[in-house]
């Protein structure tokens, strides 16, 4: 059957967590696509699983923290040639969460921040340029 992503377009989602203060949730990826690349919290739609579910879900798992009402940002298709993988996802924005963020994926991520839109972490991964470009204007 093949891998979603490697043998053909994988179906993925992600999402920005974004504090009061406009500060994102950035983690730095351990594993391809794009490891060593600052990253929203995302990862791949599970089949017959809505993809606002997927991300919330997603976030959960990879930061602890509990994630409320996510909004529809937009889509994006991800290219990565330097890894050949491929990926479309649909990309949310929570504003509403409980609790701090931790390391709960140790083996995925290194290390994690709250970063303010002008001034990211480099690299950051195609996947989130694009979520951040989509990102309402305050």
């Amino acid at each position: 059957m093949g891998l979603p992503g490697i043998d053909f377009p994988g179906c993925g989602t992600g999402l920005v967590i974004r504090r009061s203060d406009g500060k994102i949730l950035l983690y730095k990826r351990m594993k391809p696509p794009e490891a060593g690349h600052w990253n929203i919290v995302g990862g791949k739609v599970d089949h017959m699983e809505h993809s606002a579910d997927a991300a919330r879900r997603e976030a959960e798992e990879e930061t602890g923290l509990s994630i409320g009402p996510v909004t529809f940002l937009g889509v994006s298709e991800q290219r990565i040639e330097a890894d050949r993988q491929h990926w479309i996802s649909m990309l949310y924005l929570a504003d509403n969460f409980a609790g701090e963020p931790q390391l709960t994926e140790p083996d995925k991520l290194s290390e994690f921040g709250w970063f303010s839109p002008d001034a990211l972490p480099l690299p950051l991964s195609v996947f989130t340029r694009e979520a951040i470009r989509l990102l309402p204007k305050s």
